[in-house]
């Protein structure tokens, strides 16, 4: 019988040369092509995140440039002769004013120091001046205190207008009490020190007289009888010479709190709560042995005491409170300065820094919450005798010994920002200790940001932990146990149906955990940890149970199909776990189970750890499922059936050959689904109550560095602190995934070398 004709042969040997050259040509053309479309997408993607990076790294080298001062002009003082009292400048630092021992008021151009206009106070004639005091520099007022026990209040000012579009400064003096001086001593001795501030319910003067004694007078206004203008009540009183007659006077914005000390070191801090009746608080030293108190101011916001000393040190002081509740000043950190004594403190407006000029004429600009040196320039030979920031601290006005003015522009934009204020522990005011604080925002104008990225790196680990530790071990057993054990066509419906699971939204995820898991954990807290020992013991009861079954029952379940009558045994198990809450509550937590954990010192936030656990890990389980499931399933099966031919049980065959074999594959599923959890952002924005604790309790919630980038980063400023220390959050999660990703790379390149033998 002859053969049938070869008819691919045939065909062949139909399709001409020319053709079949053609084709081959085409295929290596397209072989070319998609080679290089994916080492070009493959490129793209590096270059993608590598310009992300540098973006990143774009918008954060500003915090890292150390802060500047330059001289801009340097000019005699102009108008009077008189010893300058006070230097001040307005907002935009291009005017100054300079207030001088005669009541001469000269205000200049800073830029050359041309004189602009010159006003002379409303001083008694005859009266000298005989003290001088500043209050909150914000406020912009100050007080003159007269040898007849009287003061005079005065504000100065700068109304700006745009006439021709152009920005036109016109200074001006207030008197807010009135161009009449008040009267701070009865009696009528010349005030020597002074202290003076101002609010909204009245204002509040101490002096130190003449003869020794320390007096306090407050003003404010009320309405008259008839109800129709307002007249000023004065009240006076005396504070208690508890250290002598006091070299340094300072009350603090609230109008509540006074400081008294001496030269010597000896400081008294006295209650003004009620003005008629001040009461001493407490008593110390706040200098050590051998050195000379000869600075004293407060910091911005009127808290916190800033101490120099004639050894060059400066520390800060504010009050905190001891074992028995009691507020006790104490010093919270020191500034080693140049050895000089310090003889100026000139703290910023609105920010927590300062400038100090020490005897040596050398200036040094300090932050103190970020325990950070700025700068240190010297301006003169000498001892400057005046000292000035501007309200923006963008520049520094000086006079020297020599009777010149100095201005220098001061480039100062983030001394908030340094590796301890960052990653450590601070001691913020009227906190009672040192701790991790992320808090940007306040609706309180003395408001200090605290910027620790600490308690959301925390936050971030921990969401990943938790998410990892529900997730992982249920997506990596699931995903042996689909690849090895179960059938192929139960497997071809299980795996797709929980690979779909990673398309659904993750707000969707998030908006459940927060409205809907959330209060059913709350509701039932102990059945939650019920299902925890139910569900393992049940689960390995009914496997017990199933192997003891007669053949003829348990055969008429296929092989690679006994998970199927395990569906409705969890589903069970679950619901007896619920069902078991109630009763579990009463029977072990009397009724309640958060309270009982309140009473044994554990909080309980509904929206916690527990709740991100269960969401993320849900959220994680495709990820980790899917590439673990294909690596165990594309184990060689010469492999598995060697290892079978050999003796070897099912078990042994997966423990020593499958999963060692795929181990690369299962580590990159866990790592991938690491990052996954480490970089999701709305499910722990609507889960986690976003609160920034270190709190490693499953009952507490947390802040992640992605939340808190997707919370902060629209309100924020552009270019300010708290913008650029977003974007370093943001540049912290990129250098974190990657490294902890290469790492992770290696790793499994080790592991592939390791098995790749078998």
């Amino acid at each position: 019988m002859n053969s049938p004709p070869d008819k691919s042969g045939s065909i062949l040997e139909r399709i001409p040369e020319a053709t079949r050259l053609r084709r081959r040509r085409l295929r290596r053309l397209k072989d070319v092509l998609a080679r290089r479309s994916v080492s070009l997408g493959g490129m793209s993607v590096i270059i993608a995140i590598t310009l992300i990076f540098f973006y990143l790294l774009y918008v954060v080298v500003p915090l890292l440039r150390p802060a500047t001062a330059e001289p801009l002009a340097s000019y005699p003082v102009p108008g009077s002769e008189r010893p300058t009292l006070l230097l001040a400048m307005e907002e935009q630092a291009e005017i100054g004013v300079r207030f001088s021992a005669d009541g001469e008021v000269d205000f200049l151009r800073l830029a050359d120091g041309q004189l602009l206009s010159s006003q002379r106070l409303p001083l008694p004639p005859g009266v000298a001046v005989t003290s001088f005091a500043v209050a909150e520099p914000s406020t912009r007022t100050l007080a003159y205190g007269l040898a007849d026990g009287r003061a005079l209040v005065v504000r100065h000012d700068y109304r700006v207008t745009f006439p021709n579009d152009r920005r036109l400064i016109t200074p001006e003096l207030q008197y807010p009490l009135g161009e009449t001086p008040l009267v701070v001593d009865p009696q009528g001795q010349p005030l020597q020190r002074l202290a003076v501030q101002v609010g909204e319910e009245g204002t509040t003067l101490v002096a130190v007289t003449a003869d020794g004694r320390t007096v306090l007078s407050n003003l404010r206004q009320e309405e008259s009888f008839l109800g129709e203008e307002m007249e000023l009540v004065e009240a006076h009183s005396e504070i208690p010479a508890t250290i002598g007659r006091s070299d340094y006077l300072l009350l603090d914005p609230e109008q509540s709190q006074l400081y008294l000390a001496r030269r010597s070191g000896e400081l008294a801090r006295f209650d003004l709560s009620d003005k008629e009746a001040p009461r001493l608080l407490e008593q110390l030293p706040v200098v050590e042995g051998g050195e000379q108190l000869t600075a004293l101011r407060l910091l911005a916001g009127g808290i916190s005491l800033l101490v120099g000393t004639s050894s060059g040190r400066i520390d800060q002081w504010f009050t905190v409170r001891d074992a028995q509740n009691q507020e006790r000043l104490q010093r919270i950190r020191s500034f080693a300065g140049s050895g000089a004594a310090v003889l100026n403190l000139t703290p910023e407006y609105a920010r927590k820094g300062f400038l100090a000029g020490d005897a040596e004429g050398r200036v040094t600009a300090y932050h103190t919450t970020a325990h950070n040196t700025l700068f240190s320039v010297p301006l003169a030979k000498g001892a400057l005798r005046q000292l000035a920031i501007a309200p923006r601290a963008d520049a520094l006005l000086a006079e020297d010994g020599t009777g010149r003015l100095q201005l220098w522009r001061v480039d100062n934009e983030y001394p908030e920002v340094s590796w301890s204020s960052l990653w450590g522990k601070v001691w913020y005011e009227s906190y009672p200790e040192p701790a991790y604080i992320w808090q940007s925002s306040s609706a309180s104008n003395d408001f200090e940001p605290k910027l620790s990225l600490t308690p959301l790196a925390f936050g971030t680990f921990k969401a990943a932990f938790y998410a990892m530790l529900i997730g992982a071990p249920l997506a990596i057993l699931g995903a042996i146990y689909t690849a090895y054990f179960m059938a192929p066509r139960m497997r071809s419906k299980v795996k797709p149906t929980i690979e779909i699971m990673e398309a659904l939204p993750t707000v969707i995820l998030g908006f459940l955990a927060g409205l809907w898991l959330a209060p059913l954990i709350e509701n039932y807290l102990p059945g939650i940890f019920a299902l925890l020992l139910v569900m393992p013991l049940g689960v390995l009861l009914f496997g017990f149970l199933w192997s003891r079954l007669p053949d003829r029952l348990r055969h008429r379940i296929p092989a690679g199909w006994e998970a199927l009558p395990m569906i409705p045994v969890v589903a069970l198990l679950g619901w007896a776990s619920f069902a078991l809450s109630h009763p579990l509550e009463l029977l072990l937590f009397d009724g309640d189970m958060r309270m009982w954990l309140k009473s044994i010192g554990i909080d309980f936030d509904q929206r916690n750890s527990i709740v991100v656990g269960l969401a993320m890990g849900f959220a994680v389980i495709p990820t980790i499922f899917s590439i673990a499931e294909d690596a165990i399933f594309n184990v060689p099966k010469h492999l598995t059936s060697g290892s079978l031919a050999l003796g070897a049980t099912p078990w042994q065959t997966l423990t020593r050959v499958v999963i060692l074999t795929a181990s690369p594959g299962i580590f990159s599923a866990m790592m991938i689904g690491l990052g996954r959890a480490v970089g999701e952002t709305m499910i722990v924005l609507m889960a986690t109550g976003n609160t920034p604790v270190m709190d490693m309790s499953i009952f507490q919630g947390m802040r992640t560095l992605s939340a808190n980038i997707a919370v902060e980063l629209p309100e924020a400023e552009v270019a300010s602190t708290h913008f650029r220390v977003l974007f370093l959050a943001a540049l912290v999660l990129f250098l974190f995934t990657f490294l902890f990703n290469t790492l992770a790379e290696l790793v499994r390149q080790r592991l592939r070398g390791k098995y790749a033998s078998l």
